[in-house]
């Protein structure tokens, strides 16, 4: 890490990273980007596989069940360890590879949104991916990129960087060229930018000195990488652990009791480990992951890009989704309706202070100067641009010093209010210029009436100046020389498309910079006949304590500022489940607000950087998709743990209870993992299940009193049928201990496999479709589960044939379970519909 470079001038830095103001060249560049390389901890595809096949079996339960079996096999007893380690492999196998299927699609979804720097190779400018910056390049900078290496700054213009993430300081910093004491502290070294910081407004040109790990972003973040968890993975992580505990408690009670029982202690041990590995939700992460990454992979098919995989559930729960206007209510392609004068006449002059001023911008691109740009202006020399003073959200004003051989002016556009400040003379079309002050209510009437009618307007001054070095002081004392009417018509579909978000119980906000007028006109065109309007100045005068009450009535929030939105947002997630929808920087603050954020495939870098999600069209319909993907995935990771809590767990409840009672084990420790490895292949195909469609038309949040009254109400249930299937073993068919441990076996089985298709909907289970992968794999389950006692090699796991007698009581056995499983569920989900 080079540091202190802030008190030395770009001149020292070219020659000591022999770079130059044009850049490195290319060969250059790659070598640097080898060498930052080397230096990297660099894992190949084999050691990532070999990394994660271990840790397949990290937990604990399996570990200490291997160390058992190894152990047993030294004390003489050979029979269990293949069998036993067979089955524990085969199943860490089959969560490897869905595992690393997961993970290559979270990497392919990383390199589509992989952030891009502007840079100078050989004199060039050239786009390239951020993470490929080395030391010397010399970095193109402007409004809303994000900065990828710690910089020295070669030139500025009204720079100014949000350094938030380093600083805790909100307010964007001034930044400059110059040079700066060695113990300058981090705020006020005013002549370099820093890697995790963005662009807020200006332009720069900067040489990077420090990359990667390197800088003081990148350190910060080694130290203390840690992300916050989202509201569906502290659940299932706390549920998680509330299973472990009971399976642990309960295991240890058992080899307790077994060994107070005298029964043989190596064999008392590897039950009660196999019964905590079969009671433990081990499947859990696995299950999780796979259903997220396959929920991003439909997504992505859908045209949504999830940045952070873990946000996938929560875009199921949003019942409100906060937007602008522009892109997503409207078309987004805007285009001049017309440029007129303080009386309302077309004015050709004006015309060309808005086409040059557009022209000659070096800001971000937006919407607004490409129309510009497409004005037909008479042809004849083009004028020379002399200085420029970008836009920002403050002034909310652009200006642009040209010089037309004739004159210098300084054009400015903007913001109509902001315009209408620095103006004290007015210019008509007939060439007149008036003061200001008597044409102003005429001026401002227009205007009213420009918004009613739909129109968004912005104005245009100039003045002739004398110099070329402009500053942010020169706008003052300008000549206002008119409107400029921008249309963007609504989406033909639009008002289709939000019905769509209301039966998905999403109701939809609007959040706009444009005056209340035009949001009303807006509010009109979507149908909503009386719409509430609330206006930035009227959310200065609301309490705290009472803007969240105030904002749930509101359609239409209408002359916001950037900063405002933030304090809507987080007053809105008083009632509602949020997400944000923007593509600017000033979007930011209220992306990062939101319990979702989105932005777009074009938006600027740090509001992508900032967001969950990526549309690739920024289109409601595309979005409207994504619920329903996240909403799947949501509702497909919690039938997973319904299933766990319900019958598997009621079956090894049973299981451990009978233990106490028979003198001999209800299940050898090698059944029960046998039964764990059968009904491991359908439940890892949970995850890309169909889901009906009533459960995607809500929002769905996770509950924890509703599963654990699940779990209490179903475990008893399926208790209760083990118990029929105890006593009809052992009384009715009077079975001895290897045939009860097989009809045990049987009957474990293939409730835990038909239990699939009850609880994995809400309807009756005839009534819903599961999906191809979910019904082949449970019936080739089912066959396993019921031919393999006949089989010879059976007898290695203590399994053996069964009468047709002793099959039929056990299938009706079974038979019940399903019936009445079924009945139970639709009880259980109308009580408790709510939840």
């Amino acid at each position: 890490m080079t540091t202190n470079f802030w008190q030395f001038d770009t001149n020292y830095w070219f020659t000591k990273l022999n770079s130059s103001i044009n850049g490195l060249n290319e060969n250059e560049a790659a070598e640097r980007l080898y060498a930052s390389k080397q230096n990297k901890k660099h894992y190949s595809a084999l050691q990532k596989d070999f990394y994660l096949f271990a840790r397949q079996f990290k937990n604990p339960l399996v570990l200490l069940l291997i160390g058992a079996v190894i152990l047993s096999a030294f004390l003489g007893d050979y029979s269990d360890v293949f069998i036993i380690i067979f089955i524990v492999l085969s199943s860490g196998i089959l969560s490897f590879f869905q595992e690393r299927n997961a993970g290559r699609v979270v990497e392919k979804l990383q390199s589509l949104i992989a952030l891009k720097a502007t840079v100078l190779r050989n004199g060039i400018i050239k786009e390239i991916i951020a993470t490929e910056v080395v030391t010397g390049d010399i970095i193109l900078l402007k409004a809303g990129d994000m900065l990828p290496a710690d910089c020295l700054i070669i030139e500025s213009n009204e720079l100014h960087a949000n350094e938030a993430s380093l600083t805790g300081e909100s307010y964007p910093a001034r930044k400059e060229v110059g040079i700066i004491n060695t113990d300058t502290e981090l705020s006020k070294r005013t002549n370099c930018l820093w890697q995790g910081s963005n662009i807020v407004s200006g332009t720069a040109k900067a040489i990077a000195i420090n990359t990667g790990k390197q800088t003081i972003f990148g350190s910060i973040v080694q130290s203390a990488s840690s992300r916050s968890e989202t509201t569906f993975e502290k659940g299932i992580k706390d549920f998680g652990f509330f299973l472990m505990r009971i399976t642990l408690v309960l295991s240890f009670c058992i080899l307790i009791v077994n060994l107070l029982n005298h029964k043989n202690v190596v064999e008392s041990a590897l039950f009660a480990l196999a019964l905590a590995v079969g009671m433990a939700p081990e499947l859990l992460p696995a299950i999780t992951t796979i259903a997220m990454s396959a929920g991003a992979k439909r997504m992505l098919a859908k045209k949504v890009i999830v940045k952070k995989l873990s946000s996938i559930q929560n875009i199921g729960e949003i019942n409100l989704l906060c937007t602008d206007k522009t892109g997503t209510i409207t078309e987004g392609n805007i285009s001049v309706h017309s440029i007129i004068d303080a009386n309302g006449n077309p004015f050709t002059f004006a015309q060309k202070l808005a086409y040059w001023n557009a022209f000659f911008q070096t800001g971000y691109n937006n919407p607004i100067d490409e129309a510009l740009k497409k004005i037909n202006i008479p042809s004849e020399n083009i004028p020379e641009k002399i200085g420029e003073v970008p836009y920002d959200f403050i002034r909310k004003r652009l200006s642009i010093a040209i010089n037309t051989q004739n004159e210098k002016l300084l054009i400015s556009k903007g913001a109509f209010n902001e315009i209408i400040s620095i103006c004290n003379t007015a210019q008509l079309n007939n060439g007149n210029s008036l003061p200001i002050t008597p044409l102003l209510p005429t001026i401002n009437k227009l205007y009213e009436s420009f918004g009613e009618k739909g129109f968004r307007v912005i104005a245009i001054c100039y003045k002739t100046i004398q110099h070329t070095d402009i500053i942010i002081n020169d706008e003052a004392e300008m000549i206002f020389a008119g409107f400029i009417l921008l249309q963007d018509p609504i989406k033909e579909d639009i008002v289709n498309t939000i019905e769509k978000l209301h039966k998905l119980k999403v109701q939809l906000k609007i959040i706009t910079g444009d005056n209340r007028n035009v949001a009303k006109c807006i509010g009109l065109s979507l149908g909503i006949k009386k719409p509430i309007i609330l206006t930035g100045k009227d959310l200065l005068k609301i309490s705290a304590e009472a803007l969240p009450q105030k904002v749930k009535r509101v359609h239409i929030f209408a002359e916001v500022e950037p900063q405002q939105k933030e304090r809507i947002i987080r007053a809105l997630r008083k009632t509602y489940t949020v997400a944000y929808m923007g593509d600017g920087i000033n979007d930011v603050s209220a992306i990062n607000a939101a319990d979702i954020g989105i932005s777009v495939d074009n938006a600027v870098d740090v509001a992508r950087e900032a967001a969950d999600f990526v549309l690739l069209e920024k289109k409601l319909s595309v979005l409207i998709d994504g619920i329903k993907e996240g909403r799947k995935t949501f509702s497909n990771t919690l039938k997973y743990i319904l299933i766990n809590t319900g019958s598997t767990f009621g079956n090894m409840f049973s299981v451990s209870i009978a233990s106490l009672i028979l003198p001999f084990l209800p299940m050898l420790p090698k059944q029960i993992l046998l039964t764990n490895f059968i009904t491991d292949f359908p439940y890892l195909s949970i995850a890309s299940d169909n889901v009906d469609a009533e459960q995607l038309n809500k929002p769905g949040k996770w509950n924890l009193k509703m599963v654990s009254r699940y779990m209490i109400i179903f475990g008893i249930h399926s208790s209760l049928f083990d118990v029929i299937t105890f006593l009809v073993l052992l009384y009715g068919l009077k079975l001895k201990e290897a045939s009860f441990q097989t009809g045990w076996f049987i009957e474990s089985c293939l409730t835990q496999l038909f239990v699939l298709f009850i609880l994995r909907t809400r309807r009756n289970f005839f009534k819903s479709k599961a999906s191809k992968y979910l019904f082949w794999l449970s019936l080739i389950g089912i066959i396993i589960t019921i031919t393999l006692p006949y089989f010879n090699f059976a007898k290695q796991a203590g399994l053996y044939a069964m009468s047709i007698k002793e099959l039929g009581l056990l299938l009706f056995i079974v038979a019940g379970y399903i019936f009445t499983a079924d009945i139970l569920k639709v009880w259980f989900f109308k009580k408790y519909k709510n939840n």
